[in-house]
């Protein structure tokens, strides 16, 4: 209940957004809409949804755990292109109101201060869709294109201002004056806290690290207190919450995400399970006692506490299962005993981590664990393939029972993808699967 209030409630706030300027506007021409200023119509909601895109990548806790990652990355996709297609808008119609001027607009030599920012505003906002849209096409490294597109939003947010202040019709008007200084105020709050409060109250130090197979490693943090902001308080959150890492406190652009491993612990000591499959991960396994990391969330809404279901389905592939064992380590903890289901695939034995304590699990539990390989040695005795429709129906109970059961999926996008469709097979509502893809452009 209370994270369907806060989902209303940002639901509200964002809707509230580009109506409260447009009531403004219809008020300030008496009511007449056909006397509505079209350019400035569309300027403003271009500039609203700039607001938009900004304020929900921010990491805002209550809008990623209210709304989750995956709405929250689709909720910035189609601002950003909003922002986009409203900004030609605007640009289209300020030159078909005077078509003489339409090659004067881009003299970035000779227009107007007014003109100037505007159109440098415009052309960011081209590039920031383009390089977004066509990131893998154009081979743009994900470090460098993430450096590429914060700068690109601060030049249009920075040329948008500028360029409304100056033109001096809208910010002096009392209501839209108001809407303008609280649009404003939201935006420097969360970019404040984002960029400046939390990497000064987020210090942890590296327990150890412990090796779970050749290619995987966890890392045991515990909580610093030495931060400016900080205090020696565990990081409080719910099983299958991820967080950003960073390995430097003011690592703006070298944070990545990983998903919390272990349950909530009286010592506040957190878990993070890393596949060591890229340079910065590969920093992360050669990590020595009492270093230092810092930590920004916890985020997300893929947890077992926003459900109510008579019992749980965890299906994952690979590391996926670092959310699976959260949920089920908290579970066992709390001493739950509905019944749940696992079912973790993986190429080779390597792959199936956790093994030892998911037996451990089973005895806390009313767990069944269906480990399955692609690529079995032949001394492998248990199931083989991938997680499939027969797989699935064997450890389910009848279709009305399994409907009341909620699926949580973890894994690769392809492993993801394929988990739908099956469940789709068997019959499984949609509302009662539950996914979180780090598909951050």
């Amino acid at each position: 209940m209370k994270r369907l209030t806060t989902r209303a409630a940002w639901v509200v706030a964002l809707v509230a957004l580009p109506a409260a300027p447009l009531v403004i506007l219809v008020r300030s021409s008496g009511g007449d809409v056909f006397a509505l200023d079209i350019p400035v119509v569309f300027g403003i909601l271009a500039v609203v949804a700039l607001a938009t895109t900004i304020i929900v990548s921010s990491r805002v806790r209550a809008l990623t755990k209210g709304l989750g990652i995956e709405q929250i990355l689709r909720v910035h996709r189609y601002a950003g292109l909003a922002v986009l297609g409203l900004v030609l808008a605007h640009v289209a119609a300020v030159v078909l109101r005077n078509p003489a001027k339409g090659l004067a607009y881009l003299d970035l030599v000779h227009a107007s201060p007014t003109m100037r920012s505007g159109t440098i505003a415009a052309l960011a906002f081209v590039l920031l869709a383009v390089t977004s849209v066509m990131r893998r096409r154009l081979r743009l490294p994900y470090g460098f294109w993430r450096v590429v597109h914060v700068a690109l939003a601060a030049t249009a947010l920075a040329g948008s201002a500028i360029h409304i202040v100056l033109l001096d019709n809208l910010v002096h008007s009392d209501r839209m004056g108001v809407w303008f200084a609280a649009v404003t105020a939201s935006l420097v709050a969360v970019l404040v806290v984002r960029w400046a409060v939390r990497p000064l109250r987020s210090g942890f130090r590296v327990q150890r690290v412990r090796r779970e197979s050749g290619d995987v490693s966890t890392l045991v943090l515990a909580p610093t207190g030495d931060g400016p902001l900080s205090r020696r308080r565990p990081l409080t959150f719910a099983p299958g919450q991820f967080a950003w890492l960073r390995l430097r406190r003011w690592g703006l652009f070298s944070d990545h995400p990983f998903t919390i491993a272990s349950a909530m612990r009286a010592d506040g000591t957190v878990e993070f399970t890393v596949r060591h499959v890229g340079d910065y991960t590969h920093k992360l396994g050669r990590l020595s006692p009492a270093a230092r990391v810092y930590l920004d969330g916890p985020h997300g809404a893929f947890s077992v506490d926003n459900t109510h279901a008579t019992g749980l389905v965890l299906l994952a592939g690979g590391v996926g299962i670092t959310p699976m064992i959260s949920m089920l380590r908290a579970l066992a903890d709390r001493g739950d005993r509905r019944p749940h289901r696992l079912l973790v695939s993986g190429r080779a034995p390597e792959d199936l981590l956790f093994i030892d304590e998911l037996r451990e699990l089973q005895e806390r539990l009313h767990l069944t664990v269906v480990p399955t390989l692609t690529r079995p040695h032949p001394a492998w005795r248990g199931p083989t393939g991938r997680i499939d429709a027969q797989m699935l129906t064997a450890v389910l109970p009848g279709p009305f029972r399994r409907n009341q059961l909620d699926y949580f999926l973890c894994g690769s996008p392809p492993f993801v993808d394929g988990m739908v469709s099956t469940l789709d097979e068997i019959g499984i509502p949609r509302q009662r699967m539950h996914t979180e893809q780090f598909e951050l452009a």
